[in-house]
């Protein structure tokens, strides 16, 4: 009656399906030990079939072709999945044991359903991954290289004639194959190999141009690497190739190019075919050019062409070093021009040394400041036989004119680099700091008298010494720099009375050092032992280093120390102990100003770090267990000086992490393998020595925030507790399965704050529900580069046509899927127009470039 509607729902067809579903959920726990076995024959079978498509690609390789990318992407899960896999065999014994009767059931249901779960899908993942893996085509050719132009300083002079000499040699029609540059360091051999190679852009486009960086120390390993990188060579499998190997590879791909091959800085001949590359000759129409400081290397390479590289002449000398003042410093008084002609001519024509002095003499604007310098360099002129020691004193000299800065290490880099004693290089996303070799030897000459004391310098880095050298006096010995060797054991007891610094970094075959290795330096201040990666153990002898204030251990395999060491070492102000287990007695060592280390499960640690009143910067790391990372958050004094945490395989999800603002220092946040359901601000409870949570907050607190990694973390859905951090210049959040905002409108529109100002590093990967990274556009002025991969729900960027940063290093945008990108809702047309020229697409795996 009425319009009334009456639906007949039968019993049993509800019950039914509530039977299936339940069978299914059930399935994950009672068919666990049997889904565990076809896991690993699964994963077993995927590695056989990755095996065998890895010998077809390097039979492929060996032919100079090149690994096709989806096959790398196929290639690259593949030991994802192993390491996923590995993850869930490794516990596999906790979790059988949970099961009774008889497997049907489970002491912990909650636990053995969502291990049961995470096992069934991973089977799933790993029969479709192999499925996958059938490749009728697995290399490709080669792209030919293309051209790239060097930065070359504005103010060259006097070298356009040497170029169109070396140029017109290169390339005329007498077969010249080889050509040495040869001269004294700084004379500009680099600047004219940097213009052959720009030439190479304007004049003749048909060669793959290839620049090597060969340096004093020769490996061939290195070159290599360089020469590959170019072709397209390096990847994954690279470094497990050998020397010969890659000389294989890299020959079968240059001897069908026309290639050029510019090597910078050789000290002695190299075998081109060690390398893997072909001989130039008239049929195959190829260059090599090299620079050189020895005539001899030219001799020993069988140039076909030679040519020296000489100091400028008086009058270029003279243009170059005004050019480097500038005219309002020649303006400033109409003696100034004949003064700096004076200053000019003690340069002896040297480019490196011209522009060192130019700079230093710049903001000189009066004749008695002009007068006093030519006072100085004459004072400090030291004459010797060749041209090089008579430019040291001239080095000298602009060093001199640094202002102290002790304790400021950024300062101090940023006065050499001004100076032009330190060359900027821009690698990756990192700034690296070079040092040209004539500045090096005028160092080390400083620093040891004017060479009247050579002996007290021991410098071998990156030597390959497999040994420790051979030191005829070691009671005169001040500092040893043997970084970046292969040496394998510190036997004896040198007598090294006067030994300051010990630099011993990076030697990973380092295997032990003898008892009695420390016995006789009772100087030693510094001790640098990181990235000793073989490096078991420290010796009890240790203990006699009593004036030691600099040890660092970072990268070792030490577990422990001798118990007399935080007895005895109690000058130290530095310790780098990333690897300890147990650091009992640390307080001892009251002088402690920086400490790098893993918190140990003891709760009594931050007790003991509580006491070191002079601790002013902590390195923190903390695995699995969350009780002593809740106990040092509580911890007034130790977080307000921590500028690191990193967060590995810890079960955060019931109480989330909550970040105190006293950590007003902290700049680097790592988590890795964690289950965190949120990260917030919070206060601490002196009382109760507990950090709860701040609801609303609205002020900064972050301030020195700088860079977030998050990496495999479950339940964390939201980021917002990043627009309190000003500073961040890099966000990279890696396979967070449940993220769906980065900044959650909800939560932060209250504040007003705008965030991510500094941002210049934005990377996404593995993030299925994410939805949004900001609800609205963003300034963004500093961002260069966003990495977006696997996001198949982030339709809508922050961007407007203003976002990012501007100009020709403006703002990139890197993906992997054609789908995605043509997905995107740009914000307006101008939008659309402006970025999508700016959008890179990326088949191979991304570089993270972060570094534990």
């Amino acid at each position: 009656m009425g319009g009334c509607l009456s639906v007949s729902v039968p019993c049993d067809k509800v019950v039914d399906n509530f039977s299936q579903w339940l069978c299914v959920k059930g399935s994950y726990i009672h068919n666990l030990e049997e889904n565990l076995r076809d896991l690993e024959t699964a994963m077993e079978e995927l590695k056989g079939r990755r095996d065998d498509l890895s010998t077809r690609v390097d039979n492929e390789e060996m032919k100079g072709l090149r690994k096709l990318s989806q096959v790398q992407v196929w290639l690259t899960k593949v030991g994802k999945l192993e390491n996923d896999v590995n993850g869930l065999v490794n516990v596999r014994t906790t979790e059988l044991e949970r099961l009774c009767l008889c497997g049907v059931c489970s002491k912990s249901l909650k636990l053995s359903y969502r291990y049961g779960k995470r096992v069934f899908l991973k089977l799933a993942e790993v029969k479709k991954h192999k499925s996958e893996g059938v490749f009728e085509v697995v290399a490709g050719e080669a792209p030919a290289s293309e051209v790239i132009a060097r930065p070359i300083q504005p103010t060259i002079v006097g070298q356009e004639e040497v170029l169109e000499k070396a140029w017109n040699r290169l390339m005329s029609d007498d077969g010249v194959g080889i050509m040495g540059l040869h001269g004294m360091g700084g004379v500009g051999k680099t600047t004219l190999l940097t213009q052959i190679n720009n030439k190479f852009i304007e004049k003749d486009n048909t060669f793959n141009v290839i620049w090597v960086d060969v340096s004093k120390e020769l490996q061939i390993q290195k070159i290599q690497k360089q020469v590959a990188k170019k072709l397209g060579l390096d990847g994954e499998d690279w470094s497990r190739k050998d020397e010969e190997e890659k000389a294989c590879a890299i020959h079968n791909v240059l001897k069908r190019r026309k290639f050029v091959l510019l090597m910078d800085d050789l000290w002695e001949k190299v075998e081109l075919t060690q390398i893997g590359v072909p001989y130039p000759d008239r049929g195959n129409g190829c260059k090599i050019v090299f620079t050189t400081r020895s005539k001899e290397v030219c001799g020993r390479m069988r140039v076909d062409a030679e040519m020296e590289v000489q100091c400028l002449l008086p009058e270029d000398a003279l243009e170059l070093f005004k050019k480097v003042v500038g005219e309002t410093t020649l303006r400033s008084d109409p003696s100034i021009p004949e003064l700096a002609a004076e200053v000019a001519k003690k340069c002896h024509g040297l480019p490196l040394a011209l522009t060192v002095i130019g700079e230093a003499t710049s903001y000189r604007r009066t004749i008695r400041e002009w007068k006093n310098a030519i006072h100085e360099l004459n004072s400090n002129a030291v004459k010797f036989s060749d041209m090089e020691d008579k430019i040291l004193p001239v080095l000298k000299f602009s060093y001199d004119s640094i202002e102290m800065a002790e304790n400021k290490g950024y300062e101090i880099i940023g006065s050499l680099v001004r100076a032009s004693l330190l060359m900027e290089v821009e690698s990756n996303r990192a700034i690296l700091i070079r040092m040209h070799d004539v500045v090096r030897e005028m160092a080390l000459w400083i620093a040891s008298d004017f060479g009247k004391e050579k002996d007290a310098f021991i410098v071998h880095a990156g030597g390959r010494l497999r040994e420790m050298p051979n030191v005829k006096n070691w009671k005169v010995v001040r500092r040893i720099s043997l970084m970046d060797n292969c040496i394998e054991h510190l036997a004896g007891s040198p007598e090294c009375l006067e030994l300051t610094t010990f630099l011993v970094n990076n030697n990973r075959s380092l295997k032990d050092i003898s008892m009695e290795f420390f016995k006789s330096m009772p100087k030693l201040v510094v001790l640098d032992l990181a990235g000793n990666g073989s490096l078991l153990e420290m010796p009890d002898g240790i203990s006699k280093l009593v004036s030691l204030q600099y040890l660092n251990l970072a990268g070792t395999r030490i577990r422990d120390l001798p118990m007399c060491l935080l007895q005895e070492l109690e000058k130290l102000i530095h310790l780098g102990l990333p690897r300890l287990t147990t650091i009992a007695g640390i307080s001892r060592l009251q002088n402690l100003k920086i400490l790098d280390l893993i918190f140990p499960s003891d709760l009594n640690t931050v007790e003991e770090l509580e006491t070191l009143k002079h601790l002013q910067v902590l390195y923190t790391r903390f695995n699995d267990d969350p009780l002593p990372l809740e106990k040092f958050l509580s911890s007034h004094r130790l977080t307000s000086c921590t500028r690191e945490v990193y967060i590995k395989n810890m079960d955060l999800e019931s109480s989330g992490l909550s970040l105190p603002v006293t950590m007003d220092k902290l700049k680097y946040l790592y988590t890795v393998n964690c289950r965190i359901s949120e990260i917030k601000m919070g206060t601490i409870c002196n009382k109760s020595k507990t950090v709860t949570p701040l609801h609303n907050p609205r002020n900064i607190c972050f301030s020195s925030l700088s860079l977030v990694y998050l990496r495999d973390c479950e339940c964390l859905k939201e980021l917002t507790f990043l627009i309190f951090a000003p500073n961040l210049v890099e966000l990279v959040i890696d396979y967070g399965i449940d993220v769906e905002d980065v900044i959650n409108k909800e939560k932060a529109e209250e504040s007003g704050i705008v965030p991510f100002l500094k941002l210049n590093r934005l990377v996404l990967i593995s993030l299925p529900k994410l939805k949004n990274i900001y609800w609205s556009p963003l300034l963004l002025p500093s961002l260069e580069k966003v990495v977006i991969r696997d996001c198949p729900n982030l339709k809508k960027l922050p961007l407007s046509s203003q976002s990012g940063k501007q100009g020709e290093d403006g703002l990139i945008i890197r993906y992997d899927e054609e789908e995605w990108i043509e997905g995107v809702e740009w914000e307006d047309e101008a939008t659309k127009t402006r970025f999508l020229s700016s959008c890179r697409k990326e088949l191979s795996h991304f570089e993270l470039s972060i570094c534990f």
